[in-house]
């Protein structure tokens, strides 16, 4: 599987995650919380099936590929 999200996006992404995930436990304590799972698995493996759909890369493309 090919990774298409960059370092910055990932790092967001895991932020954004374990941020709705704390949800769960404090504030609102609602099982929305769970939703987070989907922006931190995304984040740990590297590739977001949703970039995929619409055309959208932010990982840099390595220049040894293109020659």
């Amino acid at each position: 599987m090919p990774t298409n999200l960059g370092a910055v996006d990932r790092a967001l992404r895991a932020i954004v995650g374990l941020i709705l995930i704390a949800l769960v436990f404090v504030g609102p304590q609602t099982a929305w919380g769970w939703v987070g799972l989907v922006p931190l698995l995304t984040a740990v493996i590297g590739f977001c099936p949703a970039y995929t759909l619409i055309g959208l890369r932010t990982c840099p493309v390595s220049r040894d590929k293109e020659a």
